[in-house]
């Protein structure tokens, strides 16, 4: 459990405690942060007493993750509610996965590609 700042271990950012939010929503006089573009496993997760909330809304992020994905509507009354994506099934993909093994795509404009000159 992290208590006030300190620093991430990529050392790329920060780490805070739930009091940096509880201060920083006082400050601002806000009740809730919403945050994202960090993986969490069920789409959105909750930190510090609710008071802040992560989503993440790629499901199966960069196919290496089994996570779900999340969405969230708030409504006029300020209440806030989460739509789940689901991960998809694993699925077997030719050439042993995504990105291994697989043949070249060609690029566009070669030699090969450019239509032949002469008779139209």
């Amino acid at each position: 459990d992290v208590t006030g700042w300190g620093e991430n271990d990529r050392g790329v950012s920060f780490t805070f405690g739930p009091e940096v939010v509880a201060k920083f929503l006082h400050k601002h006089d806000l009740d809730l942060i919403c945050r994202a573009h960090q993986v969490v496993e069920d789409g959105y997760e909750f930190f510090a007493k609710r008071q802040l909330v992560t989503l993440f809304s790629a499901p199966n992020y960069c196919g290496e993750f089994d996570n779900a994905g999340s969405m969230m509507t708030v409504d006029e009354t300020l209440m806030c509610s989460f739509q789940i994506l689901k991960p998809a099934e694993k699925k077997k993909f030719p050439y042993g996965g995504v990105g291994t093994n697989r043949p070249v795509t060609p690029p566009r404009n070669t030699p090969a590609a450019q239509p032949k000159k002469g008779k139209k």
